[in-house]
């Protein structure tokens, strides 16, 4: 795995976006200058992330997710180890 996290990840198994050793190693996202930790989904090359709207689920009792544009930048929380 390279040292640069996937352009697109999401955290929900069922979407063709998700990888599970990327997010096993952990990645971290700061969304305009700030910080998040509530991040469902997110794409570095079209600026976008998706946050849950509150409490609110939709008919299947998944989270309804916004969402928002801005400046994005993805990165690994933990530096890979040496083998």
């Amino acid at each position: 795995m390279s040292d640069t996290p996937p352009d697109h990840l999401a955290i929900n198994p069922a979407s063709p976006f998700h990888d599970a050793q990327a997010l096993e190693r952990g990645v971290g996202v700061r969304f305009n200058d700030v910080e998040r930790d509530n991040v469902e989904e997110y794409s570095v090359s079209e600026g976008w992330i998706r946050v849950q709207a509150g409490k609110a689920r939709d008919r299947r009792g998944n989270p309804m997710t916004i969402k928002v544009k801005g400046k994005v930048e993805a990165y690994f929380l933990e530096q890979k180890p040496e083998a």
